[in-house]
């Protein structure tokens, strides 16, 4: 049974989509992406274990999350999906491809966060060892709206509405475990897997992205393989919310009836 609290849409005969997300987000970040661009889809997108609404408890280890996943899939009575991910969600259906790859007809790696260099993600934990609070909402949308340049303003006024929450001094945080976050940048500094031969899996790198995410020779061993399709976009990393109709279009094309 499933312990992860859900984001659904689209018709429950629709050609089912487990959608994931990447670290300090949450399902309903999906929503936009779903409704406008995968109306026939039915979608799945659960918050992450750490993460928005659902259990905070550890362990929060690439093969928790992927067996999280599994219990998701079980409780909807789906066999094999279409996984598209974002980021740490990358790594997440990654992991979840090489343990179940009979339920994982395509694998859709949105400029995937997976065997980042240790150090950046040492640097990255640090910073999220201590997570910013604001005074008030509007000061959050300021901050969320800086670092999500070029994103529409409609999504950060979503995501503040989603996604933030008082704490108990009264200032405003994002709906995240701090601990949680922090053992994520560990996990995206393993090394990473490769999808396994059944699984259909589209690449898309955010090229605008400095540093990459995607290490350069772990790049170059997916798209070694046969199995594996490249379409990279020329966006900075929030893939979904920058291009959303050139992903739906991508997703669309690898809709299984």
């Amino acid at each position: 049974m499933s312990l992860l609290h859900m984001h659904t849409s689209g018709p429950v005969d629709g050609p089912p989509v487990l959608a994931v997300h990447g670290v300090t987000g949450h399902g309903a970040r999906w929503r936009a992406l779903a409704e406008a661009e995968l109306p026939t889809a039915r979608v799945l997108a659960p918050d992450l274990r750490g993460h928005g609404r659902s259990p905070w408890a550890p362990p929060w280890t690439l093969e928790q999350h992927a067996a999280d996943l599994l219990a998701v899939l079980d409780d909807a009575g789906l066999g094999r999906v279409l996984v598209l991910t974002h980021s740490f969600g990358g790594a997440i259906g990654l992991h979840l491809a090489r343990t179940a790859p009979e339920r994982v007809h395509t694998l859709v790696l949105l400029d995937p966060a997976t065997g980042i260099d240790p150090t950046d993600a040492l640097e990255a934990a640090q910073d999220s060892c201590t997570p910013d609070t604001w005074a008030e909402p509007a000061a959050a949308a300021r901050a969320k709206a800086g670092d999500w340049a070029g994103v529409p303003r409609a999504l950060v006024e979503h995501e503040v509405a989603e996604h933030l929450a008082q704490q108990p001094d009264g200032r405003w945080a994002w709906r995240t475990c701090t601990p949680a976050v922090v053992a994520a940048w560990s996990e995206m500094a393993r090394a990473p897997v490769l999808p396994p031969p059944g699984v259909r899996t589209l690449l898309v790198p955010a090229l605008r992205v400095q540093p990459p995410l995607l290490a350069e020779a772990y790049r170059g061993a997916l798209t070694a393989l046969d199995h594996v399709t490249e379409h990279p976009l020329d966006c900075d990393h929030m893939v979904p919310y920058l291009l959303p109709t050139a992903v739906g279009a991508l997703v669309r094309a690898r809709l299984e009836p």
